[in-house]
């Protein structure tokens, strides 16, 4: 088994309860170089204050989440999403990361066509991304699992993805393979390479799925190791696509939350070592 963490990254969400010095301390003091953010924690903090923070600590940020929620079919909605994703564009920039996760959005009430809303989205990014490439920023287009394809993600294949992505240079607007929401797929290998060989690879995310579902599917991502996820094959796919960039540990889950976090982030770089290296 290899210990090799150089490409670990680890999402503050998997340790909500740490606030970001105290994340970068666990992240240094487990061998952990990078992390990724969220809006909320990194504004409360101070967007330029925790982007010093991290460069202060040699810590690289590999993304910023999240932007999206781009389907509203209302033009003050419209106008007040697109002003939003603008707004988590410079935060990505300011925190020094070239990675904006996207989360699409869901069905507006009342509607029930999916096709349309995805149109919506493809307007968005027509608008956002060279807003995103003028900052040095890139799109990556998120996939969820289809549960949530009602309310909060009408995106739920990695081919939807890559299908809104391709519309635009790779260099603006790409995809996340997050192993949690895609895992069931069986055409994800062949999208997997599609990805791969138009350099729309821009993050690549783990989590596991545990069943039975926590009662709050939402938060209900299992540590590696705790489920049913092939990390090793992923990982040997979106490698075998071209891919070299960070391996991100992103896990949403209450009784992680009720812990120490800086055992939590020790046990992240464990596991990591163990199932996905």
């Amino acid at each position: 088994m290899s210990t090799d963490l150089s490409r670990l990254s680890l999402n503050q969400e998997t340790v909500r309860q740490l606030s970001l010095p105290d994340l970068a301390e666990a992240c240094l003091s487990s061998g952990i170089g990078q992390v990724g953010l969220w809006r909320a924690p990194v504004r409360a903090y101070g967007v330029e204050r925790a982007g010093k923070l991290f460069r202060d600590a040699g810590l690289t940020v590999t993304s910023l989440c999240r932007g999206g929620f781009l389907t509203a079919t209302d033009p003050a909605e419209r106008a007040r999403a697109l002003e939003d994703n603008r707004a988590a564009v410079d935060e990505a920039a300011g925190v020094g990361t070239d990675t904006l996760v996207l989360v699409s959005g869901g069905l507006p009430d009342g509607q029930k066509d999916l096709h349309a809303a995805r149109e919506r989205i493809a307007d968005a990014l027509a608008e956002l991304a060279p807003y995103a490439r003028d900052r040095g920023v890139r799109l990556a287009v998120e996939p969820l699992h289809p549960m949530f394809a009602s309310d909060r993600c009408v995106v739920s294949t990695l081919s939807q993805a890559l299908d809104l992505a391709e519309r635009f240079p790779a260099e603006q607007v790409g995809v996340v393979v997050d192993t949690y929401h895609v895992w069931w797929d069986d055409g994800v290998p062949a999208q997997i390479a599609r990805a791969g060989a138009g350099g729309r690879i821009h993050s690549f995310q783990l989590a596991d799925w545990i069943t039975p579902l926590p009662a709050g599917v939402l938060v209900g991502r299992g540590q590696l190791g705790d489920g049913c996820v092939d990390f090793r094959a992923f990982r040997a796919q979106v490698e075998a696509a071209g891919y070299g960039g960070p391996i991100e540990v992103e896990i949403f889950n209450e009784e992680l939350w009720a812990r120490d976090g800086a055992e939590v982030v020790a046990e992240v770089a464990a596991r990591y070592a163990e199932h996905a290296c």
